[in-house]
């Protein structure tokens, strides 16, 4: 099922690339598409297993769906008044009602199992290559590298400013500055939102990933792109007037692409450590 599933997924970028015009395979699963059925294309280990788990559980209620439209469809012609003018009076059937409580709880344990498994996957943070804390503000994100000391901030290109800079990238979703990672590395992914503000939500559907940022709180979780490219996510949470303006890019490149933007960014990002500390003004004591 999950390779079936890489296959029409490969297939369908593929396709997207011969109708777009050119534009990058790995940047194109990134993000959605009109009229798409199902998820994005699966960038990580751990949305393989989501999206294999989504597809054996949609057989396993498609089935359970059938076989209750036939149970219904037989009643409805077999014991119908005029089929079946003189109704039973049994009342208790030993066999079958021990049949409908244990098959139900067949099912619920075959799901649960591979459910709690895939949980604690997504949860369990291996060690980690890379750490990017990610903070949501009103209405935009700041990203920082804590490993390499800088940090900088994230926004929305508005309509004017896309076609000057990303003019291939996607309306709404592209941003001035994105998350730069490693491919096949795991990035530790630390979340939370500004003090004086709302709850945000840091989600990448094509890594899995979808965790609140809370203001007070220091929530976490992971990924490991396997494929080089872009990929979009957006707040998750409905957090103000501009909610819909709040994107998340992250460009996967590879480990010598990413060693030198790192060094780019120090430079770039660089903070002022000899700048003022601005002190707010105490108001003087009354009488």
């Amino acid at each position: 099922m999950q390779v079936l599933s890489r296959l029409i997924g490969v297939a369908a970028g593929a396709f997207a690339v011969l109708m777009g015009g050119g534009a990058a395979l790995a940047q194109i699963m990134g993000q959605p598409h009109p009229k798409q059925l199902g998820f994005q294309q699966a960038a990580t280990p751990v949305m393989d297993d989501i999206a294999a788990f989504h597809d054996g559980l949609l057989i396993v209620i498609s089935v359970i769906t059938v076989f209750v439209l036939a149970l219904l469809l037989i009643c409805m012609v077999r014991f119908n008044r005029r089929a079946n003018p003189t109704p039973s009076r049994t009342t208790h059937n030993t066999l079958i009602e021990v049949i409908w409580t244990v098959v139900p709880i067949m099912i619920l344990t075959g799901i649960a199992i591979p459910s709690f498994k895939l949980l604690f996957y997504q949860l369990n943070i291996p060690p980690a290559d890379l750490t990017v804390k990610a903070t949501g503000n009103q209405w935009y994100w700041n990203y920082s590298y804590p490993d390499s000391k800088f940090d900088f901030d994230s926004r929305m290109l508005d309509d004017n400013d896309r076609p000057k800079q990303k003019p291939n990238e996607p309306r709404l979703l592209a941003v001035d500055n994105d998350i730069v990672v490693p491919v096949n590395k795991v990035v530790h992914v630390q979340v939370t939102a500004d003090a004086a503000g709302v709850i945000h939500s840091f989600a990448v559907p094509s890594f899995g990933i979808k965790i609140d940022a809370v203001p007070g709180r220091l929530n976490e979780t992971w990924f490991k792109a396997e494929r080089e490219g872009i990929y979009y996510g957006q707040c998750s949470e409905l957090c103000g007037r501009d909610h819909a303006f709040m994107p998340i890019a992250v460009r996967v490149v590879s480990e010598a692409d990413f060693a030198k933007w790192v060094e780019d960014a120090k430079k770039k990002y660089a903070r002022d450590e000899s700048a003022p500390t601005a002190v707010a003004a105490v108001p003087a004591a009354t009488q």
